[in-house]
């Protein structure tokens, strides 16, 4: 009875990537330099894209995992309650004893429509292969990486495809990556997912301008079937299918901008929600649209699953 009990358990969608401490302030006008100035309000939130993305696949209700680097102290403790308080499983995390739980100052000024980051990327060690292959990956049903440390990421991938290679179809676990910052290591990720997110400013350096002209100019770096997705902020966002055919979704601002801090790590979090539950990619495409849109007319994530009532 116990197996059967294991057999039924929902299996989690694991996101691998950053987490850190966003110190937010909102305010009026952008400061200049050397001023003095008071903003709007100011919060601390839990950052980081994988995290940022597992905090709204959580609150879609999709149950989630997430397995990042973090050093014990006051900060630490602040990303754990967070965690938990948002039933994410914390059992992957990768508990580090050098280094320090990066943090970042973010300003978001809503009447420009910029946020603007400075992170403290500080020296504490990313997610291991080692950390990842001590995992039971029969617990998840998708994988998704956010492109960080390539060399140990491209491992943990292969080990992923040997664990499919034993099992039939229904029960392998689908992966993805997100390729964002325009850095040379990264690009040897794009062959190894079944769904890879290429960002705008990633198209950008690699000579395209438009997302279509990304995803064409990007196909060939794929394995055979996989899909690629591309968000362009206002233009909303195009993919390829496995087929290769081209698909579109318009952006869904909302009436006031207000912060668009996480937008895309929103984006991914809610397409990887619907391809997770058996969506058409053109349905997870516009619904992460959607999501994203409604989440820039709003400060943080809580109003994430109240909106949705209104889609």
């Amino acid at each position: 009875m116990e197996q059967q009990g294991e057999q039924t358990k929902p299996k989690k969608i694991l996101c691998i990537g950053l987490v850190c401490l966003d110190i937010i302030s909102v305010v009026d006008a952008f400061p200049e330099e050397d001023s003095d100035s008071r903003c709007v309000s100011q919060r601390w939130q839990r950052g980081g894209n994988a995290s940022n993305s597992c905090t709204v696949l959580s609150l879609l209700g999709s149950p989630c995992a997430f397995m990042g680097s973090l050093c014990a102290g006051p900060v630490a403790s602040f990303i754990v309650d967070d965690l938990s308080r948002r039933a994410i499983d914390i059992s992957p995390l990768a508990w580090q004893t050098t280094g320090q739980t990066p943090s970042a100052c973010c300003v978001v000024c809503p009447s420009s429509a910029s946020r603007t980051v400075l992170l403290a990327d500080t020296n504490i060690p990313d997610v291991t292969f080692e950390d990842f292959n001590a995992l039971d990956l029969s617990a998840f049903k998708w994988i998704h990486w956010e492109g960080r440390n390539a060399d140990e990421q491209l491992k943990m991938m292969a080990a992923v495809t040997r664990h499919n290679a034993a099992l039939p179809r229904q029960r392998r676990i689908a992966t993805s990556v997100e390729i964002e910052k325009p850095r040379e290591k990264l690009y040897q990720l794009f062959p190894h997912a079944d769904v890879v997110f290429v960002s705008k400013d990633v198209s950008r350096q690699l000579g395209f301008d438009t997302p279509q002209s990304a995803l064409r100019g990007l196909r060939g770096r794929l394995r055979a079937g996989a899909v690629l997705i591309c968000a362009w902020a206002e233009k909303g966002a195009d993919a390829l299918d496995a087929d290769g055919t081209p698909l579109h979704s318009d952006a869904f601002p909302p009436q006031q901008l207000l912060d668009t801090l996480g937008a895309g790590d929103t984006f991914n979090g809610a397409v990887i929600h619907k391809l997770a539950n058996g969506c058409r990619l053109q349905d997870a495409l516009t619904f992460g649209c959607k999501v994203a849109g409604a989440k820039c007319g709003f400060h943080g994530y809580d109003a994430i699953a109240d909106k949705l009532t209104q889609m």
